[in-house]
């Protein structure tokens, strides 16, 4: 779901709900994805935003265009999105992390045990 609240742009939650469905196993390599016109009635949103989006993903090498036939899947797309979330959004996330129990003066020791037990609870 896009949240309009958000500070990240429409047209950014749009490419990373697409990069989610492709690592979920939605789209495979070579499938056509949602066309501009299809997020934006889906989204409520105008098709220039969603294509921005949809721009978004060929820059990065995850979505190729067929001319006329709309936007698909690259080979090794889910190894890119990995790849991209690992190197900078995890990234992001950790130093944040950090910086967040360092203010509340959590150490490092406790940080870790934290993560552990949130991470029991995803098996």
């Amino acid at each position: 779901m896009l949240n309009p609240d958000s500070t990240k742009p429409i047209y950014v939650q749009i490419a990373e709900f697409i990069e989610t469905d492709i690592m979920n196993g939605h789209f495979a390599n070579d499938q056509r994805v949602y066309s501009q016109y299809q997020l934006a009635e889906m989204y409520t949103i105008n098709p220039a935003t969603a294509a921005k989006g949809l721009n978004i993903l060929v820059d990065e090498g995850i979505l190729y265009k067929k001319r006329g036939l709309g936007m698909f899947v690259t080979p090794h797309a889910k190894e890119k999105i990995i790849h991209k979330r690992k190197s900078h959004t995890l990234k992001r996330l950790v130093q944040e992390l950090v910086l967040e129990a360092d203010r509340l003066q959590i150490s490092e020791d406790d940080l870790l045990e934290m993560i552990k037990r949130e991470w029991g609870k995803g098996e």
